[in-house]
């Protein structure tokens, strides 16, 4: 059982000791990695998932549950306790959607054909182009990728701690994303520069020159604004899928209420 994650500071970009005295992270927490591009927010989540011990670029040390992880659980890919998702995740073996998921199953020692389906299904409430459970996995769109391994992660990993960069990126539906993961005893940390993302996030890590710059926590005006830009969002996501789906944009479409 993993109820924290605890980083310690490195370095930044000109050698300079990171400001922080630690960081951290605790089960049931969203996190949001925020900063402009080059800013060190890839590297930051690298140092997790890779369970840093000062043998990164950064200097940075990882702890899991206030303690120095042990080398089977950094090195044996069955123990890992991190998923990490990034924007440029692909499959490359040539199998079908279930036998791909199988493989996984197994790996975890899970007898249970009902997760297979259940991922599936799970992973077609993140994508608006449905996911077949006999589609090749080479032939899967970006966004379908993401949302298949997202959905992996919560329920045949059963990570306690998955990473998501740039998810907003993926062309999946990222609000039904963040309401099913807030909904876990899960270490959930995105990366990202959407604001809906970022505010609905119970805590906020600003990035710069590749140090923490500082750690903010959502208040009240946070929760209000997000409120605010998400039904912008579910506006753009709706008016998305009409031009998806070859329709006109009319009147009546520029004025369904979302409330």
């Amino acid at each position: 059982m993993i109820n924290t994650i605890t980083i310690l500071p490195g370095l930044d970009k000109g050698g300079g000791k990171e400001s922080y005295q630690y960081l951290t992270l605790t089960a049931g927490e969203t996190v949001s990695i925020v900063g402009p591009t080059g800013s060190g927010k890839t590297a930051f989540i690298s140092d997790i998932e890779l369970l840093a011990q000062g043998d990164t670029s950064t200097g940075r040390r990882i702890l899991i549950n206030g303690k120095t992880p042990s080398d089977e659980i950094r090195y044996n890919p069955a123990m890992k306790p991190i998923a990490m998702i990034t924007q440029n995740t692909k499959c490359f073996t040539d199998l079908s959607t279930v036998e791909f998921l199988k493989i996984h199953a197994r790996a975890r020692k899970i007898s249970d054909d009902r997760v297979i389906m259940d991922t599936i299904d799970l992973a077609n409430k993140f994508t608006g182009e449905k996911i077949n459970r006999e589609t090749r996995v080479t032939v899967l769109s970006g966004g379908q990728t993401r949302s298949l391994l997202i959905a992996d992660a919560i329920l045949i990993g059963a990570a306690p701690i998955i990473l998501l960069d740039e998810i907003e990126n993926a062309g999946i539906f990222k609000q039904e994303v963040i309401d099913i993961i807030k909904n876990t005893s899960k270490i959930i940390i995105f990366v990202t520069h959407d604001p809906v993302i970022a505010l609905l996030s119970k805590k906020r890590i600003i990035m710069e020159n590749g140090a923490v710059k500082k750690v903010l926590s959502q208040n009240e005006f946070e929760t209000k604004a997000a409120a605010n830009l998400l039904e912008l969002d579910k506006q753009v996501g709706f008016i998305r899928e009409k031009l998806r789906a070859g329709d006109e944009i009319t009147k009546d479409l520029i004025n369904v209420s979302f409330a």
